[in-house]
């Protein structure tokens, strides 16, 4: 009897082991397939929106540490100039009002020659600019604007009706400036090297566009988002 429970035990901690390493196989076979047919910019990109994510949740948890600290030592006194401060940089932070700072310029305009030679220049693809605004952000981009359009946390680039759109407005074949503001000079130096060697400017010839990419620039000028900013998901707490 006790010999027919160890049997009994034993075939059912096999079959427990069997199928979790079947559900294991099944996982593994899944990623390597899911993993195999992905672009490497669709691996750079999700990489870039990870790592992105993570820098803006330590940097809020900063911001905020910081703030209650100036709440505890001001604790006495009117906490208005806080609140104002708290404010500004909300609105900062959302792409509200106009930004200044180092960075550089990146120019945008079709090929030339291939205008010369008859060749219709095509509206330039999302897909190129999104690839370039996530390149800028894996090198540390604090603000962006395409063609005088500010980047925000909801902004979307995509093909609407054969136009390429930006926060709703057309881009077209251009030519346009990108503006990149980033935290120091040092910074901006280092960007710049980047984008001279960047795969993206080899990307932007092959569907004939040039690009230039200025000297780094003590203070580039981004605009504030023009459009309003819309909450689906928040709504005023009922006393």
């Amino acid at each position: 009897m006790k010999k027919k429970k160890t049997i009994i035990s034993f075939t059912i901690i096999t079959l427990i082991i069997g199928f979790m390493l079947a559900i294991l196989y099944q996982s593994v076979q899944s990623y390597q397939e899911k993993r195999d047919t992905r672009d490497i910019w669709e691996l750079r990109e999700e990489l870039t929106k990870e790592k992105q994510n993570q820098s803006n949740l330590l940097n809020e948890i900063r911001s905020i540490e910081a703030k209650l600290k100036k709440y505890e030592h001001q604790e006495k006194e009117s906490g208005e100039e806080i609140l104002r401060e708290t404010l500004a940089e909300l609105k900062k932070e959302t792409g509200l009002t106009e930004v200044k700072g180092p960075g550089i310029i990146i120019s945008v305009e079709p090929v030339e020659e291939e205008i010369l030679l008859g060749k219709k220049i095509e509206d330039i693809s999302p897909s190129l600019l999104t690839r370039l605004v996530n390149e800028l952000n894996m090198y540390e981009a604090e603000y962006i604007s395409i063609a005088g359009e500010r980047i925000v946390n909801s902004t979307v680039i995509r093909d609407i009706n054969g136009e390429t759109k930006i926060n709703g407005e057309s881009i077209g074949t251009g030519p346009f400036k990108v503006h990149v503001i980033v935290k120091d000079a040092k910074k901006a130096e280092r960007l710049y090297n980047h984008m001279k060697v960047s795969k993206s400017v080899d990307e932007f010839f092959v569907e004939n566009f040039r690009v230039n990419i200025s000297e780094p620039n003590p203070e580039v000028v981004i605009p504030a988002y023009s459009k309003s900013i819309r909450i689906k998901e928040m709504q005023p707490v009922k006393e």
